[in-house]
C-alpha cells in the first residue's frame, strides 16, 4: 500500500456495504456452519466478473471505488490486533488478541508482519494483466482489517462492529491503534493501485501470502477475477477534454484533492447537514437547556477528566503566497497541529445560543466513572464563522499556535484561534476507555448550522483533532524574518478555561530552520525520532 493510499483517510465513498451479507448464508457453506465452527478467517469472493465504474467530473477529478468483492471473514471470535509503541524512539509492536476457553490473551506477532500503522505488511499477492497477458500490476500489498467496506456475513453475527474504519491516518505521531474484524463480519481486500489503470478489461488474481495463511489459519483459496474498468463522465466534458483527462492526470488530481483533508480540517462543510446529523446522534445531541447551576472548578466533583496533549507540529512546508491565494513573493510556513485527549473522560462542550446573535455560551460537562453527568462549568464561548470554507460553530478556547524565536519569544502568532472539535486522528486507541469508533469524525458531524440553537462538540479519549494551518493568516508569514532557528509552538487550552487532569503537557515545540533568500529561501525541519523530516 502506498503512503498516498494510507493518507486518504476522511474520504467516505458510497459503497455497497451489504455486499458481504450473503457470502456464507446460502448453500453448503451455511449448512456446514450449522454444525462446524467456522475457521478463524476465510477468504471469499462475491463474483468472478466485476465491473468498476470510474466517475470523471468536469473539473478533472475522479472517483473509482477499488472494492473488487474479495473479503476476509472472521470466524467464531473477532480477529483483533493491538498496534502501539512505547515512545517515538521505540519500534511498533503488534499483538493479536486471542480468545481461548472464553479467556483473552495477547500474543506478539512474528517480526516483519507489522512495521508501521498501515496494516499487515505484504499480506496479499496481487497480479493484474491486460488483454495481451502483460502484467500491469504485480506484487505484494499491505492489508488493513479496518475498512469502510464491512458488513455481517452471516445472520448470527453481532449487529455492530466495535472497530475503527481505518488503520492509518496521515499523522506521523500516532501512538497506538486497534485493528479488527468483528466475528462473522467482512473486511474488503481492495487493490490500492486500480485508480491509475486506463479503461479496459483485466485478469486479476489475489492470494494471501503463505506466512499469513499459515499463521492465522486462513481458509479459502486464492481467487481469479475478470475486472472491467469503465468511465462515466459527469458534466459537460468535450471529447477533447476527455482525451486530456488521462489515467495519470486523474490519479494526480485525486491525490492533490485528498491532501488537505488528510492533514486535518478547517475546510468546507455542509452546515445544514451537520445540524441534521447532530439532531439524530445521541453522542452529539446537546443538552436540552443550559445548566441550571454552574459549579466553580474547585467545587466540581472529583472524577474522570480529559487530558489535552499537544503533538509536535507536522506536515511542515513553505509556500509562496501565490500558491495560497495570497500575495506573490510572500513566504508562508504551513503546518498541521494536533491536540489529543489522553484522559479518563471525553472532552464534551455544549454551546447555547445568545438569542439574536452569532455567539453561544459554552459549557464543559463532567462525568463519573459510570458515565453519569455530575457537573458543568462555563468554558467561554462559541462563535459562528460565516467565512466560506467554514460555515459552522467554533469553540474559541481550545488551542493557540505561535512561531517562536530561538530564545522562545513570540515572532508570529497564527490567526487561527477558534475551532470545531472533531475526532480526526487515532492517536492512541490502546489506552483505557479509548473511543475507537467515534461518532464525530469530520466537520459534517457536529459543528452545527447557522440556525442552531445549541450544539455539542466532543473530543473522545484516544482521539486527536488536527487543524491544517494552510490559509494566509493562519500559516506563518516568514518573509521578513531573519534566517535562523525557530520553534512552532502548539498550545492546548491556552486560557485555562477547560478543566483537565494536567496542564503540564499542553505545549509542544517543533524546531524549524530558515535559510537562503528570495526564491532560494529554504526551510529545514529536523526529524523527531526519525519522524516527519528532515527538509521541506
Amino acid at each position: 500500500m502506498t503512503s498516498t493510499a494510507r493518507s486518504r483517510r476522511r474520504w467516505r465513498p458510497f459503497v455497497a456495504l451489504a455486499m458481504g451479507a450473503c457470502l456464507v448464508a446460502t448453500g453448503t457453506a451455511a449448512a456446514k456452519a450449522d454444525t462446524t465452527p467456522p475457521p478463524p478467517l476465510s477468504l471469499v469472493t462475491t463474483a468472478t466478473d466485476v465491473t468498476l465504474t470510474r466517475y470523471v467530473y468536469e473539473f478533472g477529478s475522479f472517483f473509482l471505488d477499488p472494492n473488487i468483492g474479495v473479503y476476509l471473514i472472521a470466524g467464531k471470535d473477532p480477529f483483533e490486533i493491538e498496534v502501539k509503541r512505547k515512545s517515538y524512539a521505540d519500534p511498533i509492536v503488534a499483538q493479536q488478541v486471542v480468545t481461548k476457553n472464553g479467556k483473552k490473551s495477547k500474543v506478539t506477532l512474528p517480526a516483519g508482519m507489522v512495521t508501521d500503522f498501515g496494516g499487515l505488511q505484504d499480506f496479499t499477492t496481487v497480479t493484474m494483466a491486460d488483454a495481451d497477458g502483460t502484467a500491469v500490476i504485480s506484487g505484494s500489498q499491505d492489508f488493513c482489517p479496518n475498512t469502510y467496506e464491512s458488513s455481517r456475513a452471516r445472520p448470527d453475527a453481532p449487529d455492530t462492529t466495535p472497530y475503527p474504519v481505518d488503520c492509518f491516518n496521515s499523522n506521523p505521531f500516532q501512538i497506538g491503534n486497534v485493528w479488527g474484524i468483528q466475528s462473522g463480519w467482512t473486511a474488503a481486500i481492495a487493490p490500492s493501485e486500480l485508480e491509475g489503470l486506463p479503461d479496459g478489461t483485466y485478469q486479476a488474481s489475489v492470494d494471501i501470502a503463505p506466512r499469513y495463511r499459515d499463521y492465522f489459519k486462513i481458509a479459502g483459496a486464492g481467487t481469479n477475477l475478470t475486472i472491467k474498468i469503465e468511465s462515466v463522465y459527469e458534466g459537460e466534458l468535450s471529447a477533447a477534454d476527455r482525451a486530456r483527462v488521462s489515467s495519470s492526470d486523474r490519479a494526480k488530481a485525486k491525490v492533490e484533492a485528498a491532501q488537505p483533508a488528510a492533514a486535518g480540517h478547517d475546510h468546507a462543510t455542509e452546515g445544514d447537514a451537520a445540524q441534521q446529523v447532530s439532531a439524530y446522534s445521541p453522542d452529539l445531541r446537546p443538552a436540552a437547556r443550559r445548566p441550571e447551576t454552574v459549579a466553580s472548578r474547585a467545587a466540581l466533583p472529583k472524577g474522570p477528566r480529559p487530558d489535552l496533549r499537544s503533538l509536535p507540529a507536522w506536515g511542515i512546508s513553505m509556500f509562496d503566497g501565490a500558491d495560497l491565494g495570497s500575495t506573490p513573493g510572500r513566504q508562508y510556513v504551513v503546518f498541521g497541529a494536533t491536540v489529543w485527549n489522553a484522559g479518563t473522560s471525553p472532552l464534551v462542550v455544549d454551546g447555547f445560543r445568545r438569542t439574536g446573535t452569532d455567539l453561544m455560551d459554552a459549557y464543559q460537562y463532567f462525568y463519573d466513572a459510570k458515565g453519569k453527568q455530575v457537573g458543568s462549568m462555563n468554558a467561554g464561548t462559541m462563535e459562528w464563522d460565516r467565512r466560506e470554507g467554514h460555515l459552522h460553530w467554533h469553540f474559541t478556547d481550545f488551542a493557540q499556535y505561535n512561531l517562536l524565536t530561538a530564545d522562545q519569544t513570540e515572532a508570529v502568532r497564527s490567526g487561527k484561534e477558534a475551532f470545531c472539535l472533531v475526532n480526526t486522528d487515532a492517536v492512541d486507541y490502546t489506552i483505557a476507555n479509548a473511543k475507537v469508533r467515534p461518532t464525530n469524525t469530520d466537520l459534517s458531524s457536529s459543528c452545527g448550522a447557522n440556525t442552531a440553537v445549541a450544539v455539542r462538540e466532543v473530543l473522545d479519549i484516544g482521539n486527536g483533532d488536527t487543524y491544517t494551518q494552510f490559509l494566509p493568516g493562519q500559516s506563518f508569514d516568514v518573509t521578513d524574518l531573519p534566517n535562523g532557528t525557530y520553534y512552532i509552538e502548539v498550545k492546548a487550552n491556552p486560557s485555562d478555561r477547560l478543566a483537565e487532569l494536567s496542564t503540564t503537557n499542553n505545549t509542544s515545540l517543533r524546531e524549524v530552520i530558515l535559510s537562503g533568500s528570495g526564491e532560494d529561501r529554504k526551510l529545514e525541519v529536523p526529524a523527531v525520532h526519525g519522524l516527519d523530516g528532515p527538509t521541506r
